[in-house]
């Protein structure tokens, strides 16, 4: 499988040029809107809770404190939701290319994440841009972030490829985790500090693999702290079970999608 991708790296390298490309063709502001979609959303969020969550960032009392709280959340976040969105449909919406041309079918996927990364790279370079102008910036501790994202990324992955194979033969799977994604987002301490949870609902935050994530990403940009490493061995191991998911599914059911598709 690997020497297949490998062999079809211009194909994949191409995809990712393309797609880029034909996502801003024909606008105005062309690639700006990679920047202002996301800058957009985090300074709705930043006005509208910043002076009812703020003070509640036990120990940060920092005049950009909560803007950085909600951007290490919503980036890190985004990067997820884009995955694993883009992920479960990346069969049905190519089901033409699938179904003329012969290739390896996980470069799709592989398609999928590039472009993420891409996305999340210019918006997260604009905002560590940020960080070092407000004298913000973490310091050594934000290395630490590559392996957290790493893990993010494998997670997203995994889930991404196991519902892209379901999702071509139950249709439904796509509505309903688009439904779910809504829910998971808003039972991550992403907009609101754990804090402003009551007692009795934060021990729930363990089941919520993205949570640990999220908080790792939170607590190197925000206090300069190394993540609790021990606290994101759940959800590693949740990531090689999607991923060895997701490559089964796809090995034993590739030849049955092209003619669901």
């Amino acid at each position: 499988m690997l020497g297949g991708v490998w062999r079809y790296r211009g194909f994949i390298a191409g995809s990712v040029r393309r797609e880029f490309q034909a996502k801003y063709r024909n606008s105005l502001f062309g690639a700006a809107w990679t920047i202002l979609n996301p800058l957009a959303m985090i300074l709705v969020y930043t006005v509208i809770f910043s002076q009812v969550m703020g003070t509640r960032l036990q120990g940060n009392v920092g005049h950009f404190a909560y803007s950085i709280y909600l951007c290490a959340g919503v980036l890190t976040w985004g990067l997820f939701a884009e995955i694993t969105m883009r992920g479960q449909n990346v069969f049905l919406e190519h089901a033409n290319l699938i179904k003329k041309l012969q290739f390896p079918r996980i470069c799709l996927p592989i398609v999928v994440v590039l472009n993420a990364l891409v996305n999340f790279a210019i918006i997260f370079g604009l905002f560590s841009v940020f960080l070092a102008l407000s004298g913000a910036f973490p310091g050594w501790a934000y290395l630490a972030l590559l392996p957290v994202l790493a893990i993010l990324v494998l997670f997203a992955i995994g889930l991404a490829m196991t519902l892209g194979v379901l999702n071509v033969f139950f249709r439904d799977v796509g509505q309903f985790f688009t439904i779910v994604l809504q829910f998971w987002f808003w039972f991550t301490p992403i907009v609101y500090p754990v804090a402003a949870l009551p007692e009795s609902i934060r021990p729930l935050l363990a089941w919520n693999p993205m949570a640990a994530v999220i908080q790792a990403c939170q607590s190197i940009l925000l206090d300069n702290r190394l993540p609790h490493w021990p606290s994101l061995l759940p959800v590693t191991v949740l990531a090689l079970l999607f991923c060895a998911l997701g490559l089964h599914l796809f090995r034993k059911r590739a030849g049955e999608m092209v003619d669901e598709l």
